[in-house]
């Protein structure tokens, strides 16, 4: 005969395992209370030893409670309870009753390796609009982390255990100490690790290292210590994602070195600009290696006076022994190898254009065309009329030249002609822009149709519940309307969904029902049936049933309460 469940506080009956984590063991659970599944995560023996911590965890779990958010799992409620041991002493059990949310671990997602571009982008998109919304409730999350994000099966994004971390960094002084606790240093930003206070930034690195292990299927810092793991974060340059992968877009590069920037006045400054950035990589706008590595430069340039502060707080930290660079130097012996192979490449090429001689000099009565891109059209045609050449002029816009200046000839620079030839000059006329169509409260059709009309493309179209809006219709777009901007620009439209999202109103008073039903973000309308077939429970209305289920449900939908008013 199996022994009776365990039930917390005499509310929450705990069932089978579904997690175990470095802070706490997941079960599934009943609400006995309000009759609904529930996730119930009770923090691990050697936490609850510490009352300082508890305290600080219940406060923080109360602080998460006041979230609602479609990309935030829900927490309900937090509590602690006693257990007896065998010999007869008992010990506190804290616990948090979380959402029950289905899918799988963006950590189990990852681990055979990156995901693709688009997917990546998707998820950390979902993880930045949980921070947006989270930082602007003022709540930093302070451990992201793939383990810590839960992709449903309809692909939405949920991030779980903001609170935690707080709580558990307080109770702690150390890197060692904290890292132990949290079970990885991977995902800390520099002020973490170098044990400073931290704000929202913190978390918009997390999610920049995050984006960084989606794309190339490895964190940027690994090393054989959480010590080493945290050195590299305040002092070594990471690799851009696409010298690790070549599918990877170098717009990509600039989006995840500025998240890991070590100064945190270097990264983006929030949630939502970090979003803006990462959705405009998809515009096409490629910078050059050239310009990665300058922000590469920019951002991890060195800094002896830093470098020496950093081996000074980490060795404030921990007494660990184990801190080393991971990263090691190449052999000496390879160094001068290399030296002296391009020294010999340098020596054969110098004897090379010292002894050629060419096949055939121009003939007298012939011109070279000169070489006059980028020179202004009066320069460019003064050189060629100097040439005994006629120039004549075409204008054409081009992105990449200033208006006034050459793009280019026709022939072609370095070619022979004849004296007296005419060479085509091609002169910018600059970037040829269009104005912005005003296309908010269009349909998509009707926005994309307009977009075209003036030589403008449809970007990423992202969808978002709005109560008042149809499915499909603009919400907005990244370009403003009138403004000028580049033709084939790429525009990326908000749309509604023409859907909001539901919850389980099952177990909830009539009274918070119809609250939550006709809320500002929803919209619907309540209407209340009693069904006299099952008996009424208490004296205040409690809802039975709902005639629409919990998840996404058209906008200005009715939605039935059903109450039982039986004996």
């Amino acid at each position: 005969m199996s022994a009776d469940p365990r039930v917390l506080s005499e509310r929450y009956r705990v069932d089978e395992l579904i997690g175990r984590g470095g802070m706490a063991t997941v079960y599934r659970g009943q609400d006995l209370t309000l009759g609904r599944q529930v996730a119930i995560k009770i923090l691990k023996r050697e936490l609850a030893e510490d009352s300082a911590f508890r305290t600080r965890f219940r406060l923080e779990a109360q602080s998460a409670s006041r979230m609602s958010h479609p990309a935030i799992v829900r927490v309900y409620d937090a509590g602690e309870d006693a257990e007896t041991d065998p010999d007869g002493s008992t010990h506190p059990v804290p616990y948090i009753v979380m959402e029950l949310v289905e899918g799988t671990l963006l950590k189990d997602v990852v681990s055979d390796g990156g995901v693709p571009v688009g997917d990546a982008i998707r998820y950390v998109d979902g993880i930045l609009e949980a921070l947006e919304y989270s930082h602007r409730a003022g709540v930093v999350h302070r451990d992201i982390k793939p383990g810590n994000v839960m992709i449903t099966p309809g692909g939405q994004v949920k991030v779980m255990d903001f609170g935690i971390a707080r709580a558990v960094s307080d109770s702690s002084s150390t890197v060692a100490e904290t890292t132990a606790i949290i079970g990885t240093a991977a995902y800390l930003s520099p002020e973490q690790a170098k044990g400073e206070p931290v704000d929202a930034r913190a978390d918009l690195y997390s999610a920049g290292i995050v984006l960084y292990e989606l794309l190339t299927g490895r964190q940027p810092f690994r090393g054989e210590s959480p010590v080493a793991v945290a050195y590299q974060h305040v002092s070594e340059t990471p690799l851009p994602p696409s010298e690790l992968v070549d599918a990877i877009p170098r717009s990509i590069d600039a989006v995840a070195l500025r998240a890991l920037a070590k100064d945190p006045f270097q990264r983006y400054q929030d949630a939502a600009s970090f979003r803006q950035a990462l959705d405009a990589t998809v515009d096409g706008h490629t910078p050059t290696k050239k310009q990665v590595g300058a922000l590469a430069s920019e951002l991890y340039g060195a800094n002896p006076r830093q470098a020496a502060e950093t081996a000074r707080s980490l060795r404030q930290l921990t007494a660990d022994t184990t801190m080393r660079r991971t990263q090691a130097g190449p052999p000496a012996a390879w160094i001068w190898a290399g030296v002296a192979l391009l020294a010999v490449v340098l020596i054969s090429v110098l004897i090379w254009v010292i002894t050629m001689r060419p096949g055939a000099a121009v003939p007298q009565n012939s011109r070279v065309v000169e070489d006059v891109v980028d020179m202004s059209w009066d320069r460019a045609s003064e050189k060629l009329v100097g040439q005994d050449l006629q120039a004549k002029r075409v204008d054409q816009s081009d992105n990449a030249i200033v208006s006034g200046n050459v793009i280019r000839t026709d022939p072609a620079a370095g070619t022979i002609v004849a004296p007296g030839q005419t060479i085509t000059v091609y002169v910018s006329t600059g970037q040829q822009t269009s104005a912005m169509p005003d296309i908010t409260g269009k349909s998509s059709t009707d926005a994309e149709a307009a977009l075209k009309a003036v030589g403008l493309q449809l970007g990423a179209v992202t969808t978002r519940s709005d109560p008042d809006l149809a499915q499909g219709i603009v919400i907005s777009a990244d370009q403003t309307a009138g403004t000028q901007i580049p033709v084939g620009t790429r525009v990326n439209l908000t749309v509604a969904s023409g859907k909001v999202a539901l919850v389980n109103l099952v177990g909830y008073t009539v009274d918070a029902a119809t609250r939550d039903l006709t809320s500002a973000d929803l919209k619907l309308t309540a209407s209340v049936v009693e069904d006299p077939s099952c008996p009424a429970v208490g004296s205040t209305p409690i809802v039975a049933g709902q005639s629409l289920p919990p998840g996404d449900v058209p906008i200005h939908s009715t939605v039935e309460l059903r109450v039982c008013t039986g004996k």
